[in-house]
């Protein structure tokens, strides 16, 4: 998991370029859900800043941390004035400052497990808010899924990130909620779903299949051959579901 966390640097442009960014409703549910305006946040893997950018334009001062330089650097390109980028992994951050609002936007499942909420209430402001979302790379067409699917198998069993905490997908409450329901530190756990669907051409889903690390870590040539195998199973464009998973939590006093 270490190695797959620390793949993106190589595709830093393709990441900031092919990833979708996040949508002011996200914005809006975890301020509604504070209930009091947020003045600071701390930002753990910040990647290109697809969502520091999101919660900058609120006026929030972000810190954005961000372990893999590569990666960093392009978020600079992209620099509001009120984001402090700090290179560094969650597991090393000091914990003598703490923030109202502390968040992870794809990220969270590349933490340490060991000690992951003892540090994370440390990092929330009691009364703060913690959220985690992220969103799936997913064809809204079974069919196509399914040719995608059969497409990529003689190189790759799956291209996902299986649930830290093994909760299966039919359950009610999802990982991280799960956690963070027996987590000593928060309360007042909540998940919730964002629809959002995108249409995009097939060279730009292939283009965020590159950003994602079971393709990164693949062999430059069977990593080219599923990507030509998956686009030949595909139409010019292609609908994509863009569902936003979000879970909120609040820091015991």
């Amino acid at each position: 998991m270490v190695v797959r966390a620390l793949s993106f640097g190589t595709v830093a442009e393709a990441y900031e370029r092919f990833r979708p960014g996040y949508p002011v409703e996200l914005l809006e549910q975890v301020m509604a859900y504070a209930g009091t305006p947020i003045r600071n946040a701390l930002e753990i893997g910040a990647g290109t800043g697809k969502a520091t950018r999101l919660f900058a334009q609120a006026g929030i001062a972000v810190t954005a941390t961000e372990p893999d330089a590569a990666m960093l650097a392009e978020l600079r390109k992209h620099l509001p004035t009120n984001v402090t980028p700090v290179q560094a992994a969650f597991e090393d951050l000091p914990l003598d400052s703490s923030y109202e609002l502390v968040y992870a936007a794809a990220a969270l499942h590349w933490t340490n497990p060991e000690g992951r909420w003892a540090r994370m209430a440390a990092l929330v402001q009691p009364g703060g808010v913690f959220a985690s979302f992220g969103v799936p790379i997913q064809l809204a067409d079974p069919a196509l899924r399914e040719a995608a699917r059969a497409a990529r198998a003689p190189y790759l069993d799956d291209d996902g990130v299986p649930s830290p905490d093994g909760t299966p997908a039919d359950r009610p409450m999802q990982w991280p909620g799960t956690e963070l329901q027996q987590s000593e530190w928060f309360t007042d756990v909540q998940q919730s779903v964002i629809e959002r669907r995108l249409t995009i051409s097939a060279h730009d889903y292939i283009g965020q299949l590159s950003t994602v690390s079971a393709y990164v870590m693949l062999p430059p040539a069977d990593r080219a051959e599923v990507f030509r195998r998956t686009l030949e199973t595909l139409p010019e464009t292609v609908d994509l579901n863009a569902q936003i998973h979000l879970h909120l939590a609040r820091r015991q006093h």
